[in-house]
């Protein structure tokens, strides 16, 4: 079926006119008004000179304008671009520089973050406001605010649109620069786990199929309810939330701002959420911590709706499923997967008997190891996880490291990000994390090149490191060994500060050890192992 993810949304909203498709905080959305509002947005785009082909950057938090800005540049097929919400000004600019933006939708409390790319981003032709600025401080440019703009334009009449259409997924690269990954809509199509749970084993051959699939899936309660926890600007979220919206699901949103784990756990009661999105042990250990809190203050959640959680980027800690478990009739799906492809591997538990959860390779997935041998069980043989299912195209104006990453081995296309693992004597995958220097901390992908140049701009820096160290909650945090200058009353805290001006949060290193000098070889290179070790001493 050649068709744009929006055209297939286009043909659920007529099907299912008066169902629920988005709710977030005192608001529900019918697909007829999803599909309007979309219509209205586009249209607005289309006016400020947005066509076929150009980037439509969604700077937002969770909410129904992220997925309506989504549809909006689908309908004119233009490609959505996911731009990190944590990104301080200048980090946004550099982004949408590269993505080569043609317009910009942000979340009013990010506004002033987008006075530096309304001033320095010059592919831009519009920018749209969802929501006030806060009170206090600088009020970003003055833009037009989304439900006026939506107010001032009909909705533009649907026009199909082809699967060749694109959507960019920005993912932290080894360059320390985030790369756009440009997925193909009916490649992104075959990639999303969550349409299996509402029974699609294969995709719909027409549109009239797509939408009686839909239908049927919302007659017979397979349709599922989602609350993507997790982001929607990383790809677990966004992909797993189109999902639902493809099969007549409801998506469900939060309130905005940070995780707040007792407001995630009544929203999922309240709505009756039966999917939970989330992404390793960062997003799920709050959870799973406030749920024990709650039980042992007497007042325990109904978790009765919630029948699946699914996790993907980094592993997921046992010991969380286990929490799941015991209190909920849930299945867990734990995916290793990456924004370049996937999922490569998936560990699925429903009990606690099933316990510890192990990861089995899906059909298209196989591990790489030297000379492009394929590694083989029990071996004991480190290589590279790979998939030659339905990848993207490649990075966004970076042929290099598209073809370093996504290779041909015997006439096949493989995916190969950089996950190391091996393949025990029974098939089952032993991951190993990333093979590359990126600190994947939380599913935020961190360069410690990036981190180690802002910290050498420090006066009272002469040297320094930075290193991922395992983190029980984390996955990997980011930790630095800094040399500083004799006599220096530079503190971990002021070097920490020093870093959050320039970048985002999860970029700031949390372990900060300061030295006189750091252990390097004779020929100059930094001693990673005993980098390491300092940081480890020093906790």
């Amino acid at each position: 079926m050649d068709v744009s993810i929006g055209t297939i949304w286009e043909a659920v909203s007529r099907a299912l006119p008066h169902a629920v498709a988005v709710s977030e905080p005192g608001r529900d959305i019918t697909y007829r008004e999803f599909d309007e509002r979309a219509s209205r947005l586009a249209a607005a785009l289309e006016e400020a000179g947005v066509r076929a082909g150009e980037t439509v950057a969604c700077y937002l938090y969770n909410g129904a304008a992220y997925l309506e800005t989504v549809f909006a540049a689908f309908k004119l097929g233009a490609v959505p671009v996911n731009a990190n919400y944590r990104y301080t000004g200048d980090e946004l600019s550099e982004l949408l520089t590269d993505a080569d933006a043609a317009a910009l939708v942000f979340s009013g409390a990010l506004a002033d973050r987008v006075t530096h790319a309304a001033g320095h981003v010059r592919t831009l032709k519009l920018l749209v406001r969802d929501g006030d600025p806060p009170a206090e401080g600088p009020a970003g440019p003055a833009v037009p605010e989304l439900e006026e703009l939506l107010a001032a334009h009909a909705p533009r009449a649907a026009r199909p649109r082809p699967g060749s259409d694109r959507l960019f997924m920005y993912t932290g690269g080894t360059t320390g620069k985030p790369k756009g990954v440009v997925w193909q809509l009916s490649d992104l199509l075959h990639c999303i786990p969550i349409l299996r749970q509402a029974g699609v084993t294969e995709l719909p051959k027409t549109l009239a199929e797509a939408a009686a699939t839909a239908v049927a899936a919302r007659r017979d309660g397979r349709a599922p309810t989602t609350m993507p926890v997790v982001p929607l600007m990383h790809a677990t979220g966004l992909f797993n939330t189109m999902g639902t919206l493809l099969v007549g699901g409801r998506a469900v949103t939060a309130r905005q701002g940070g995780l707040d784990p007792a407001h995630v756990w009544q929203t999922l009661a309240e709505r009756g959420v039966d999917t939970l999105l989330v992404a390793g042990n960062a997003v799920c250990r709050p959870l799973a911590d406030e749920l024990v809190r709650a039980e042992r203050a007497g007042a325990p959640y109904d978790l009765g709706s919630l029948r699946t959680v699914l996790s993907s980027g980094t592993a997921l800690d046992d010991r969380l499923k286990k929490a799941l478990h015991e209190r909920a009739d849930v299945t867990v799906l734990d995916a290793i997967a990456s924004s370049e492809g996937g999922p490569f591997a998936l560990a699925i538990t429903s009990s606690v008997q099933e316990l510890p959860a192990r990861f089995h390779p899906v059909p298209a997935a196989k591990v790489i190891g030297a000379d492009d041998r394929f590694v083989e069980p029990g071996s004991d043989e480190i290589g590279n996880l790979a998939y030659c299912g339905p990848m993207p195209l490649g990075y966004y104006k970076d042929t290099g490291k598209s073809a370093r990453t996504f290779r041909t081995i015997d006439g096949i296309r493989y995916a190969i990000p950089g996950d190391l693992a091996r393949i025990e004597a029974d098939g089952a995958i032993h991951f190993l994390g990333r093979g590359s220097g990126v600190i994947n901390t939380g599913g935020e992908k961190v360069h410690p090149q990036e981190v180690e140049n802002a910290l050498l701009t420090h006066s009272g820096v002469t040297d320094c490191a930075v290193v991922g160290v395992p983190d029980e909650t984390w996955g990997e945090r980011v930790a630095a060994v800094v040399a500083v200058r004799p006599g220096s009353a530079v503190t971990a805290e002021e070097l920490r500060d020093w870093v959050r001006q320039s970048l985002a949060g999860y970029k700031v290193p949390r372990s900060v050890v300061l030295t006189n000098a750091l252990p390097r070889t004779p020929t100059g290179k930094i001693e990673v192992a005993r980098v390491r070790e300092a940081v480890e001493d020093a906790r």
